[in-house]
């Protein structure tokens, strides 16, 4: 009878574990795009550094606290928010000469692949869309941070993640060409992404 109970016992223990859900373990954050941005810089003629930022960032990062590799990251960028602090320009960045955000809104990251190289510092390989354009690019990330209690009890972190692109890569191709024989706009563009998150409540158990 003894035996008899300890298999029991054993059997109901293993269906307990494989009752739990497949992300247990893994927590839902959601960027905050009041605290969130994008920061990018381009050369102009050659001697000078434009910067400039898109103010609306959103999108969710699914962290898997045992294995950081199988965490995923989904960002989109609304590329109408682009801010250079001159509105002239910023028109020309919106318009088809370079992201025409008539036909394409937002762009986009969603990771491939995460890689822990240090603590506190990842490298996330994934696929970056603009203007409709797809091409793998390499976040170094410094972050997650220790998550942090906001005044209204909601559980918060951040990250910090940098890249560079060639615009042309992604069809962002309008230049001018000076006397000189130099060009009005640089082709490599440094991108920093400066995210704050939520972490979200998990979903609630069916009866």
């Amino acid at each position: 009878m003894g035996h008899h109970l300890s298999r029991i016992a054993v059997a109901a223990a293993v269906a307990a574990v494989l009752s739990l859900p497949a992300t247990a373990g893994t927590s839902t954050w959601q960027i905050d795009p009041q605290h969130s941005s994008a920061q990018f810089s381009v050369r102009h003629l050659a001697i000078a550094t434009v910067r400039g930022a898109f103010s609306k960032v959103t999108g969710t990062l699914l962290f898997d606290e045992n294995d950081v590799t199988k965490s995923t990251v989904d960002v989109t960028i609304d590329v109408s928010t682009v801010d250079t602090r001159e509105p002239n320009r910023d028109n020309d960045l919106r318009s088809d000469k370079f992201f025409d955000v008539a036909h394409y809104p937002s762009m986009t990251f969603k990771s491939r692949k995460v890689e822990q190289v240090a603590p506190g510092k990842l490298k996330v390989t994934g696929d970056l869309t603009i203007r409709g354009t797809t091409k793998e690019v390499v976040l170094d990330v410094d972050g997650p941070t220790a998550p942090v209690k906001d005044p209204w009890g909601h559980q918060r972190a951040a990250v910090n993640a940098t890249t560079k692109i060639n615009r042309q890569d992604f069809g962002v191709k309008w230049n001018a060409t000076m006397d000189n024989g130099g060009v009005v706009v640089g082709d490599d563009v440094p991108i920093t992404i400066d995210v704050e998150m939520v972490k979200q409540a998990p979903p609630k158990s069916g009866n």
